[in-house]
């Protein structure tokens, strides 16, 4: 039996200004139900979360939550100003101050953390912490997971799977919202839409809504103008689009790695043939034994690494780890301590870096978009009139009169990223270009990329965007050493397991560092090949990785049961200590088996093997 709703709105109306906001809104939400809530930027989602939360009161409607119940919040900008320790932000008014430190440590924040020193992604993991430990009936969240890694996305995504009340969601990231939600709230033209399903249904069930009100449409002889469809979602017009883009995506694999395998056949072979002396010829970018290191903390070691025109590479892993420190000297921006990288001269490269700072406030889009003057700008070779490139992005022809300092800041998002794309670029290198953006902006910049022809390297934690764009990530596998994976984001989760297990990169303990250089420094002298104790710890990390991978799933299995803690809440936290325990042990498992296949690589190069 489902359980009974502890909200409902009823026929919810509010106005802003005479703009009506919501026309009718009705929809429930029961103890276990997590709802992703959609819709077009501009829609009202926030504001809809401020009517549950009472910040704003309907004009019209009936808005009822279950007497005594409580509603926490996790803003996209939370305020930890005021307080002078994180654990005294995350238990402000809360008894149990051991609830505050237990979810702090769940999200790896120190609760005697001055917040003045805390970094974005910290902020969101505190501000997470807050609402947990205050144990709410209902829990909104506001794009949760900005700033965040994929480690920390799927620590909260277990979270929400055991929460026993329920959750009201918005977030720009497509995969996360696959994962956790249970039902989808669709927010559009004033109205909401309710699926029994989770997001990973939507695009299924909006199709159909849309093409039965173009039925409808047609029955009364009335046309839907293209641009309120394009507007209310363009999920019907663009379906093939999209069905086109995969395939273009799985012919790009399919290139990259036989480009790969030519150069790396090339390596072996006297004689190049054709087709691999024009992959020779192609060459963007080719990295040399690159090093680079910050006191403790090793970026690379001994890197090596080649970027073909056409290559589409994301470069992926924790927060900490230098993707960004990576890129720029890749980039050229940043010199490495040892080895050397060499760029194309002849490349245009276009780098929108993570700060999107360019825009002048005082010009008009207009102006942004076309600062040589004219009313054409040139799109990957071709001309487009400004008034058409702007539709692209969602901009009305009204709004390219307007000035940069008008927009919002989703608004100022897309029109960075039209600025970006509008270049004519060899290569495009994007820093998490999907900070901030809504879905129907990134769609738009998938669709975008997709008809890219040059060679695309982009930093993301985004893994439904990487699936669709990249043909292979670079991954780090701790101590500095990187390897490039074949495919996208799930592509090189399969491949290299810790990718979405490490909760951060962890630069080798001084004793070993120690140990690796005296055995590089007399590894000519001496016969290559690892001590007995090495051989035995090196089996032991094999045999535990895949038993340890196995009962981290089967527990996270559990957990996800959202009955669980009202059920047994012993057993709850009991699963929860094993499951942090054997993510734990897994970790270090990992880090014992690079640390010594590192060390039998060393072994081998300095035997000339």
């Amino acid at each position: 039996m489902a359980d009974l709703p502890i909200l409902r709105l009823a026929d919810v109306e509010l106005t802003f200004g005479g703009t009506p906001i919501f026309t009718g809104v009705t929809f429930t939400l029961a103890r276990g139900e997590r709802a992703a809530l959609v819709g077009r930027n501009g829609a009202g989602k926030s504001t809809l979360m401020k009517l549950v939360t009472g910040t704003h009161a309907p004009d019209a409607g009936d808005l009822w939550r279950q007497p005594g119940v409580e509603v926490a919040t996790v803003e996209q900008e939370p305020d930890l100003s005021a307080f002078a320790t994180v654990l005294d932000y995350a238990a402000e008014n809360l008894e149990a101050i051991w609830m505050a430190e237990a979810e702090l440590g769940l999200f790896g924040i120190d609760p005697e953390a001055d917040p003045k020193t805390l970094s974005g992604g910290q902020i969101r993991r505190a501000a997470l912490a807050r609402a947990f430990a205050r144990d709410p009936d209902i829990l909104l969240l506001d794009e949760p997971t900005n700033h965040l890694d994929v480690p920390m996305i799927e620590t909260l995504e277990t979270r929400l799977k055991s929460f026993s009340g329920a959750v009201l969601l918005v977030s720009h990231d497509r995969r996360f919202l696959e994962n956790v939600t249970t039902t989808t709230l669709w927010l559009r033209q004033g109205k909401v839409w309710k699926s029994p399903k989770g997001y990973a249904e939507f695009d299924e069930w909006a199709a159909g809504i849309e093409a039965e009100e173009e039925k409808q449409l047609q029955r009364m002889k009335t046309h839907l103008k293209e641009e309120q469809h394009w507007l209310a979602r363009g999920v019907t017009a663009r379906r093939k689009r999209n069905m086109g883009r995969l395939t273009r995506l799985h012919e790009l694999r399919a290139q990259h790695a036989k480009q790969k395998s030519l150069v790396n056949d090339a390596k072996s072979t006297a004689g190049l043939s054709a087709e691999s002396g024009d992959s020779q010829s192609r060459k963007v970018l080719e990295a040399f034994g690159i090093s680079k290191s910050f006191d403790d903390t090793v970026i690379a070691k001994d890197l090596s690494l080649r970027i073909l025109k056409g290559d589409r590479i994301g470069i992926v892993g924790p927060n900490g780890v230098g993707k960004t420190t990576l890129l720029k000297i890749l980039l050229g921006e940043l010199a490495p301590d040892t080895g050397s990288v060499k760029i194309g001269q002849t490349l245009n490269v276009t780098y929108l870096d993570q700060t999107r700072d360019t825009l002048k406030p005082d010009e008009t889009l207009w102006e942004a978009l076309t600062p040589a003057g004219g009313d054409s700008i040139i799109v990957q070779g071709q001309p487009k009139h400004i008034a058409g490139y702007a539709k692209d992005f969602l901009f009305s022809p009204e709004q390219l009169r307007q000035p940069v300092s008008a927009l919002s800041g989703g608004e100022r998002n897309r029109l960075t990223m039209a600025i970006a794309l509008a270049q004519p670029a060899d290569v495009l290198v994007l820093d998490e270009p999907t900070n901030d953006l809504d879905m129907q902006t990134l769609d738009l910049l998938e669709e975008m990329l997709s008809d890219y022809d040059g060679t695309l390297i982009l930093v993301s934690h985004d893994r439904a965007f990487l699936d669709a764009i990249v043909t292979s990530c670079l991954v780090p596998l701790g101590g500095g050493r990187w390897v490039e994976t074949s495919g996208g984001w799930s592509d090189a989760a399969r491949q290299v397991p810790s990718l979405s297990t490490r909760t951060a990169a962890k630069p080798a303990d001084k004793a070993q560092k120690k140990q690796a250089n005296a055995q590089a420094s007399g590894g000519s002298k001496r016969e290559a090949k690892l001590s007995f104790k090495d051989k035995h710890r090196l089996k032991e990390a094999e045999a535990a990785m895949p038993r340890l991978s196995a009962e981290i799933e089967k527990l996270e299995s559990e957990l996800s049961d959202p009955e669980l803690f009202n059920k047994d809440p012993g057993r709850f936290q009991k699963v929860s200590d094993r499951l942090a325990a054997a993510r734990s042990e897994l970790e270090e498992a990992e880090m014992v088996w690079l640390e010594i296949e590192a060390m039998k690589e060393e072994l081998e190069k300095a035997s000339g093997a």
